[in-house]
Protein backbone atom coordinates (compact mmCIF):
# COMPACT_ATOMS: atom_id res chain seq x y z
CA UNK A 1 0.00 0.00 0.00
CA UNK A 2 1.19 3.72 -0.98
CA UNK A 3 2.20 5.58 2.08
CA UNK A 4 0.59 8.56 0.41
CA UNK A 5 -2.89 6.32 0.01
CA UNK A 6 -6.34 8.27 1.05
CA UNK A 7 -7.94 5.21 0.63
CA UNK A 8 -6.68 4.07 4.28
CA UNK A 9 -9.61 3.59 6.82
CA UNK A 10 -9.36 5.46 10.15
CA UNK A 11 -8.04 2.17 11.87
CA UNK A 12 -5.27 2.02 9.48
CA UNK A 13 -4.46 5.02 9.63
CA UNK A 14 -3.87 4.74 13.25
CA UNK A 15 -2.13 1.63 12.69
CA UNK A 16 0.43 3.34 10.50
CA UNK A 17 0.86 6.71 12.63
CA UNK A 18 1.04 5.33 16.40
CA UNK A 19 4.50 3.55 15.68
CA UNK A 20 5.72 6.94 14.83
CA UNK A 21 4.26 8.91 17.26
CA UNK A 22 5.23 6.62 20.08
CA UNK A 23 8.94 8.51 19.37
CA UNK A 24 7.24 11.60 20.37
CA UNK A 25 5.73 9.96 23.70
CA UNK A 26 9.27 9.03 24.05
CA UNK A 27 10.55 12.59 23.95
CA UNK A 28 7.50 13.89 25.91
CA UNK A 29 8.18 11.18 28.93
CA UNK A 30 11.63 12.79 29.26
CA UNK A 31 10.44 16.48 29.09
CA UNK A 32 7.92 15.47 31.85
CA UNK A 33 9.81 14.22 33.63
CA UNK A 34 11.55 16.56 35.55
CA UNK A 35 8.49 19.39 35.15
CA UNK A 36 7.31 19.15 38.64
CA UNK A 37 10.89 18.76 40.21
CA UNK A 38 13.05 21.03 38.39
CA UNK A 39 11.47 24.40 39.70
CA UNK A 40 11.84 23.32 43.46
CA UNK A 41 15.18 22.21 42.90
CA UNK A 42 16.35 25.68 41.45
CA UNK A 43 14.67 27.46 44.22
CA UNK A 44 15.07 25.12 47.03
CA UNK A 45 18.80 23.25 46.35
CA UNK A 46 19.95 26.11 45.00
CA UNK A 47 18.74 28.98 46.75
CA UNK A 48 17.36 31.10 43.25
CA UNK A 49 13.90 33.08 43.41
CA UNK A 50 10.77 31.88 41.44
CA UNK A 51 11.20 34.41 38.44
CA UNK A 52 14.74 32.07 37.89
CA UNK A 53 12.99 29.09 38.90
CA UNK A 54 10.12 29.88 35.65
CA UNK A 55 13.30 30.69 33.48
CA UNK A 56 14.80 27.70 34.13
CA UNK A 57 12.06 25.15 32.92
CA UNK A 58 11.07 27.93 30.17
CA UNK A 59 14.62 28.47 28.36
CA UNK A 60 14.23 24.83 26.79
CA UNK A 61 10.91 25.94 25.06
CA UNK A 62 13.14 29.10 23.68
CA UNK A 63 15.52 26.87 22.63
CA UNK A 64 12.83 25.04 20.75
CA UNK A 65 11.87 27.99 19.45
CA UNK A 66 14.93 28.95 17.10
CA UNK A 67 15.44 25.55 16.45
CA UNK A 68 11.95 24.89 14.84
CA UNK A 69 13.02 26.32 11.49
CA UNK A 70 15.69 24.09 11.37
CA UNK A 71 13.56 20.94 12.17
CA UNK A 72 11.51 22.00 9.27
CA UNK A 73 14.02 22.29 6.94
CA UNK A 74 15.98 18.59 8.01
CA UNK A 75 12.61 17.02 7.78
CA UNK A 76 12.13 18.38 4.44
CA UNK A 77 15.70 17.66 2.63
CA UNK A 78 17.36 15.32 5.27
CA UNK A 79 13.44 13.15 5.48
CA UNK A 80 11.42 12.90 9.17
CA UNK A 81 12.99 9.76 10.10
CA UNK A 82 16.84 11.70 10.46
CA UNK A 83 15.18 14.53 12.00
CA UNK A 84 13.57 12.42 14.80
CA UNK A 85 17.42 10.55 15.74
CA UNK A 86 18.85 13.99 15.94
CA UNK A 87 16.13 14.92 17.94
CA UNK A 88 16.68 11.57 20.18
CA UNK A 89 20.10 12.02 20.18
CA UNK A 90 20.08 15.98 21.70
CA UNK A 91 17.61 14.39 24.06
CA UNK A 92 20.21 11.90 25.45
CA UNK A 93 22.49 14.55 25.69
CA UNK A 94 20.10 16.76 28.07
CA UNK A 95 19.90 14.01 30.18
CA UNK A 96 23.54 13.75 31.15
CA UNK A 97 23.79 17.20 31.37
CA UNK A 98 21.28 17.21 33.97
CA UNK A 99 22.81 14.58 36.15
CA UNK A 100 25.25 16.58 35.75
CA UNK A 101 23.72 19.95 37.09
CA UNK A 102 22.43 18.08 40.03
CA UNK A 103 25.99 16.55 41.11
CA UNK A 104 27.47 20.41 41.74
CA UNK A 105 24.50 21.59 43.45
CA UNK A 106 26.52 22.77 45.95
CA UNK A 107 28.04 25.47 43.72
CA UNK A 108 24.81 26.96 42.29
CA UNK A 109 25.68 29.19 39.51
CA UNK A 110 27.62 26.28 37.59
CA UNK A 111 24.56 24.15 38.27
CA UNK A 112 22.41 26.74 37.38
CA UNK A 113 24.69 26.95 34.04
CA UNK A 114 24.50 23.37 33.41
CA UNK A 115 20.89 22.74 34.12
CA UNK A 116 20.20 25.64 31.32
CA UNK A 117 22.56 24.04 28.51
CA UNK A 118 20.28 20.80 29.97
CA UNK A 119 17.42 22.72 28.96
CA UNK A 120 18.77 23.92 25.95
CA UNK A 121 20.02 20.84 23.93
CA UNK A 122 16.24 19.01 25.57
CA UNK A 123 14.18 22.02 23.67
CA UNK A 124 16.43 20.84 20.09
CA UNK A 125 15.64 17.29 21.06
CA UNK A 126 12.07 18.59 21.16
CA UNK A 127 11.36 20.62 18.19
CA UNK A 128 13.43 17.71 15.84
CA UNK A 129 10.99 15.08 17.59
CA UNK A 130 7.75 16.93 17.54
CA UNK A 131 8.12 18.01 13.92
CA UNK A 132 9.64 15.06 12.36
CA UNK A 133 7.66 12.37 14.05
CA UNK A 134 4.34 14.24 12.41
CA UNK A 135 6.10 14.50 9.11
CA UNK A 136 7.28 10.92 9.38
CA UNK A 137 3.61 9.75 10.22
CA UNK A 138 1.99 12.01 7.35
CA UNK A 139 3.95 10.50 4.99
CA UNK A 140 2.93 7.07 6.13
CA UNK A 141 -0.31 7.56 5.72
CA UNK A 142 -1.11 10.50 3.32
CA UNK A 143 -2.35 14.10 3.82
CA UNK A 144 -5.65 13.01 4.16
CA UNK A 145 -5.08 12.09 7.30
CA UNK A 146 -2.87 15.41 8.41
CA UNK A 147 -5.71 15.90 11.60
CA UNK A 148 -5.14 12.29 12.79
CA UNK A 149 -1.28 13.12 12.62
CA UNK A 150 -1.56 15.49 14.47
CA UNK A 151 -3.93 14.37 17.25
CA UNK A 152 -2.15 11.05 17.84
CA UNK A 153 0.82 13.21 18.24
CA UNK A 154 -0.99 15.20 20.82
CA UNK A 155 -2.17 12.46 22.59
CA UNK A 156 1.66 10.90 22.64
CA UNK A 157 2.98 13.94 24.15
CA UNK A 158 0.43 14.78 26.85
CA UNK A 159 0.18 11.45 27.83
CA UNK A 160 3.35 11.06 28.11
CA UNK A 161 3.29 14.33 30.35
CA UNK A 162 0.84 12.70 32.33
CA UNK A 163 3.03 9.96 33.31
CA UNK A 164 6.03 11.59 33.49
CA UNK A 165 5.64 14.13 35.68
CA UNK A 166 4.32 11.40 38.87
CA UNK A 167 7.10 9.00 37.63
CA UNK A 168 9.82 12.38 37.86
CA UNK A 169 8.37 13.25 41.63
CA UNK A 170 8.74 9.81 42.57
CA UNK A 171 12.14 8.81 41.26
CA UNK A 172 12.95 12.25 42.79
CA UNK A 173 11.84 11.52 45.71
CA UNK A 174 12.91 8.41 46.38
CA UNK A 175 16.90 8.06 44.30
CA UNK A 176 17.36 12.13 44.46
CA UNK A 177 17.23 14.45 41.52
CA UNK A 178 20.19 12.59 39.54
CA UNK A 179 17.54 9.50 38.83
CA UNK A 180 16.15 12.03 36.40
CA UNK A 181 19.28 12.20 34.29
CA UNK A 182 20.05 8.76 34.20
CA UNK A 183 16.02 7.93 32.97
CA UNK A 184 16.51 10.19 30.12
CA UNK A 185 19.79 8.89 28.63
CA UNK A 186 18.05 5.34 28.87
CA UNK A 187 15.10 6.39 27.51
CA UNK A 188 16.75 8.54 24.85
CA UNK A 189 18.54 5.58 23.95
CA UNK A 190 15.44 3.41 23.58
CA UNK A 191 14.00 5.52 21.34
CA UNK A 192 16.93 6.06 19.28
CA UNK A 193 17.50 2.21 18.63
CA UNK A 194 13.78 1.53 17.78
CA UNK A 195 13.87 4.58 15.20
CA UNK A 196 16.50 3.15 13.56
CA UNK A 197 14.59 -0.25 13.04
CA UNK A 198 11.21 1.47 11.18
CA UNK A 199 11.10 2.76 7.53
CA UNK A 200 11.71 5.87 6.26
CA UNK A 201 9.53 7.74 3.85
CA UNK A 202 10.32 9.15 0.57
CA UNK A 203 10.86 12.94 0.50
CA UNK A 204 8.05 14.94 -0.95
CA UNK A 205 9.52 16.58 -4.10
CA UNK A 206 8.22 19.85 -5.45
CA UNK A 207 7.70 23.68 -4.80
CA UNK A 208 9.19 24.60 -1.96
CA UNK A 209 8.58 27.99 0.04
CA UNK A 210 11.06 29.97 1.61
CA UNK A 211 10.53 30.14 5.77
CA UNK A 212 10.01 33.69 5.97
CA UNK A 213 7.09 33.35 3.36
CA UNK A 214 5.75 30.17 5.22
CA UNK A 215 6.28 31.75 8.35
CA UNK A 216 3.63 35.33 7.34
CA UNK A 217 0.99 32.59 6.11
CA UNK A 218 0.42 30.90 9.29
CA UNK A 219 1.21 34.07 11.81
CA UNK A 220 -2.59 34.31 12.65
CA UNK A 221 -3.00 30.48 13.31
CA UNK A 222 0.40 30.67 15.16
CA UNK A 223 -0.95 33.82 17.37
CA UNK A 224 -4.06 32.01 18.55
CA UNK A 225 -1.87 28.89 19.64
CA UNK A 226 0.56 30.78 21.74
CA UNK A 227 -2.45 32.36 23.31
CA UNK A 228 -3.85 29.29 24.00
CA UNK A 229 -0.85 27.82 25.03
CA UNK A 230 -0.71 30.32 27.96
CA UNK A 231 -2.39 28.12 29.84
CA UNK A 232 -0.82 24.86 29.88
CA UNK A 233 2.42 27.15 30.21
CA UNK A 234 1.21 28.14 33.24
CA UNK A 235 -0.04 24.45 34.66
CA UNK A 236 3.52 22.96 33.58
CA UNK A 237 5.60 25.75 35.02
CA UNK A 238 3.71 26.92 38.00
CA UNK A 239 1.14 24.09 39.58
CA UNK A 240 3.76 22.64 41.90
CA UNK A 241 4.79 25.85 43.78
CA UNK A 242 0.77 27.17 43.63
CA UNK A 243 0.50 23.84 45.75
CA UNK A 244 3.09 24.50 47.83
CA UNK A 245 1.83 28.06 48.23
CA UNK A 246 -1.39 26.74 49.62
CA UNK A 247 0.15 24.07 51.68
CA UNK A 248 -1.75 21.59 49.05
CA UNK A 249 0.30 18.21 48.13
CA UNK A 250 -0.02 15.66 45.35
CA UNK A 251 0.80 18.56 42.59
CA UNK A 252 1.70 16.23 40.09
CA UNK A 253 -1.73 14.84 40.14
CA UNK A 254 -2.75 18.22 38.48
CA UNK A 255 -0.60 17.32 35.83
CA UNK A 256 -1.64 13.87 35.63
CA UNK A 257 -5.10 14.63 35.22
CA UNK A 258 -3.96 17.77 33.00
CA UNK A 259 -2.91 14.98 30.65
CA UNK A 260 -5.46 12.19 31.27
CA UNK A 261 -8.27 15.00 30.32
CA UNK A 262 -6.32 16.23 26.87
CA UNK A 263 -5.99 12.36 25.58
CA UNK A 264 -9.75 11.77 26.37
CA UNK A 265 -10.84 14.50 24.33
CA UNK A 266 -8.28 13.70 21.57
CA UNK A 267 -9.77 10.48 21.53
CA UNK A 268 -13.35 10.93 22.07
CA UNK A 269 -12.92 14.10 19.55
CA UNK A 270 -11.04 12.66 17.18
CA UNK A 271 -12.89 13.70 13.50
CA UNK A 272 -14.43 16.79 15.09
CA UNK A 273 -12.30 18.76 12.86
CA UNK A 274 -12.81 17.19 9.92
CA UNK A 275 -16.73 16.95 10.74
CA UNK A 276 -17.13 20.70 11.85
CA UNK A 277 -13.93 22.52 10.40
CA UNK A 278 -10.64 23.79 12.45
CA UNK A 279 -11.43 27.13 13.36
CA UNK A 280 -15.02 26.12 15.28
CA UNK A 281 -13.33 23.18 17.08
CA UNK A 282 -10.59 25.68 18.03
CA UNK A 283 -13.49 28.25 19.11
CA UNK A 284 -15.15 25.22 21.29
CA UNK A 285 -12.01 24.18 22.69
CA UNK A 286 -10.61 28.22 23.59
CA UNK A 287 -13.82 28.71 25.82
CA UNK A 288 -13.62 25.00 27.89
CA UNK A 289 -9.82 26.53 27.99
CA UNK A 290 -10.52 29.68 29.87
CA UNK A 291 -13.81 27.94 31.96
CA UNK A 292 -10.85 25.58 33.55
CA UNK A 293 -8.23 28.32 34.14
CA UNK A 294 -10.73 30.73 35.94
CA UNK A 295 -11.18 27.93 37.88
CA UNK A 296 -7.87 27.48 38.83
CA UNK A 297 -7.80 30.96 39.98
CA UNK A 298 -10.69 30.96 42.19
CA UNK A 299 -10.38 27.31 43.51
CA UNK A 300 -11.09 27.20 47.17
CA UNK A 301 -9.74 23.59 47.61
CA UNK A 302 -7.19 21.21 46.17
CA UNK A 303 -10.61 18.94 44.53
CA UNK A 304 -11.56 22.19 42.90
CA UNK A 305 -7.86 23.12 41.24
CA UNK A 306 -7.91 19.50 40.24
CA UNK A 307 -11.45 20.51 38.51
CA UNK A 308 -9.74 23.15 37.07
CA UNK A 309 -6.34 21.38 35.82
CA UNK A 310 -8.88 18.49 33.98
CA UNK A 311 -10.82 21.39 32.36
CA UNK A 312 -8.07 22.97 30.91
CA UNK A 313 -6.60 19.89 29.69
CA UNK A 314 -9.88 19.02 27.84
CA UNK A 315 -10.27 22.51 26.40
CA UNK A 316 -6.75 23.14 25.69
CA UNK A 317 -7.04 19.57 23.25
CA UNK A 318 -7.95 20.10 20.28
CA UNK A 319 -6.30 23.70 20.14
CA UNK A 320 -3.16 22.42 18.04
CA UNK A 321 -4.77 20.12 15.82
CA UNK A 322 -7.70 22.72 14.92
CA UNK A 323 -5.53 25.38 14.18
CA UNK A 324 -2.87 23.56 12.66
CA UNK A 325 -4.87 21.94 10.00
CA UNK A 326 -6.04 25.48 8.42
CA UNK A 327 -2.51 26.09 8.74
CA UNK A 328 -0.83 23.87 6.95
CA UNK A 329 -3.39 23.74 4.37
CA UNK A 330 -2.18 26.88 3.22
CA UNK A 331 0.92 25.40 1.86
CA UNK A 332 2.78 23.28 -0.83
CA UNK A 333 3.00 19.75 0.47
CA UNK A 334 7.06 19.84 -0.14
CA UNK A 335 6.36 22.78 2.73
CA UNK A 336 4.19 21.12 4.76
CA UNK A 337 7.75 20.70 7.20
CA UNK A 338 8.46 24.62 6.93
CA UNK A 339 4.48 25.03 7.72
CA UNK A 340 4.35 23.12 10.58
CA UNK A 341 7.25 24.48 12.01
CA UNK A 342 6.69 27.71 11.63
CA UNK A 343 3.23 27.06 13.33
CA UNK A 344 5.09 25.60 16.02
CA UNK A 345 7.15 28.28 16.82
CA UNK A 346 4.34 30.05 18.48
CA UNK A 347 3.71 27.13 20.85
CA UNK A 348 7.19 27.43 22.23
CA UNK A 349 7.17 30.99 22.20
CA UNK A 350 4.32 31.16 24.28
CA UNK A 351 6.04 28.39 26.75
CA UNK A 352 9.37 30.90 26.77
CA UNK A 353 7.26 34.16 27.77
CA UNK A 354 5.30 32.94 30.21
CA UNK A 355 7.68 30.98 32.19
CA UNK A 356 9.03 34.47 33.00
CA UNK A 357 6.41 36.53 32.93
CA UNK A 358 4.02 34.09 35.21
CA UNK A 359 7.11 34.55 37.68
CA UNK A 360 6.76 37.97 37.38
CA UNK A 361 2.68 37.99 38.01
CA UNK A 362 3.35 35.38 40.78
CA UNK A 363 5.85 37.46 42.86
CA UNK A 364 3.72 40.60 42.27
CA UNK A 365 0.20 39.44 42.69
CA UNK A 366 0.10 35.68 44.18
CA UNK A 367 0.11 32.55 42.23
CA UNK A 368 -3.52 32.28 41.46
CA UNK A 369 -2.95 35.29 39.29
CA UNK A 370 -0.89 33.47 37.24
CA UNK A 371 -4.07 31.40 36.01
CA UNK A 372 -6.39 34.14 35.63
CA UNK A 373 -3.50 36.02 32.74
CA UNK A 374 -3.76 32.61 31.36
CA UNK A 375 -7.56 32.52 30.98
CA UNK A 376 -7.58 36.12 29.52
CA UNK A 377 -5.50 35.17 26.91
CA UNK A 378 -7.37 32.09 26.24
CA UNK A 379 -10.48 34.24 25.65
CA UNK A 380 -8.82 36.50 23.39
CA UNK A 381 -7.81 33.69 21.51
CA UNK A 382 -11.44 32.61 21.13
CA UNK A 383 -12.26 35.75 19.66
CA UNK A 384 -8.81 35.53 17.16
CA UNK A 385 -10.71 31.82 16.01
CA UNK A 386 -14.13 34.02 15.23
CA UNK A 387 -12.42 36.15 12.71
CA UNK A 388 -10.32 33.46 11.42
CA UNK A 389 -13.39 32.39 10.84
CA UNK A 390 -15.25 34.78 8.90
CA UNK A 391 -12.31 35.99 6.90
CA UNK A 392 -12.03 32.42 5.63
CA UNK A 393 -15.64 32.02 4.88
CA UNK A 394 -15.54 35.73 2.77
CA UNK A 395 -12.61 34.41 0.95
CA UNK A 396 -14.29 31.26 -0.15
CA UNK A 397 -17.90 32.87 -0.91
CA UNK A 398 -16.27 34.08 -4.48
CA UNK A 399 -15.01 31.20 -5.20
CA UNK A 400 -18.02 29.52 -5.00
CA UNK A 401 -19.76 31.63 -6.72
CA UNK A 402 -17.49 31.51 -9.53
CA UNK A 403 -17.60 27.81 -9.36
CA UNK A 404 -22.03 28.13 -9.34
CA UNK A 405 -21.55 30.17 -12.83
CA UNK A 406 -18.75 28.19 -14.20
CA UNK A 407 -21.22 25.47 -14.11
CA UNK A 408 -23.94 27.34 -15.30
Amino acid sequence: MSAASPALSDRAATAQIVPVVFFTFVCYLIIGLPLPVLPGFVQSQLGLGSVLAGAAVSVQYAATLFSRAHAGRFSDTLGPKRTVGIGLLACGVSGALLAAAVACHAWPAVSLCVLVASRLALGFGESCVGTGAILWGIGRVGATHNARVISWNGIATYGALAIGAPVGATLAHSLGPWALGATTIALAALGYWLARRLDAVPLVHGERMGYASVFVRVLPHGVGLALGTAGFGSIATFIALYYAARGWSHAALALTLFGSFFVGARLLFANAIRSYGGFRVALVSFMFECAGLLTLWLAPTPAAALVGAAVTGFGFALVFPSLGVEAVELVPPASRGAALAAYSVFFDLSLGIMGPLAGYVAGEFGYPSVFLVAAIAAASAALLSVSLYLRQTRSRRPLARRGALDAG
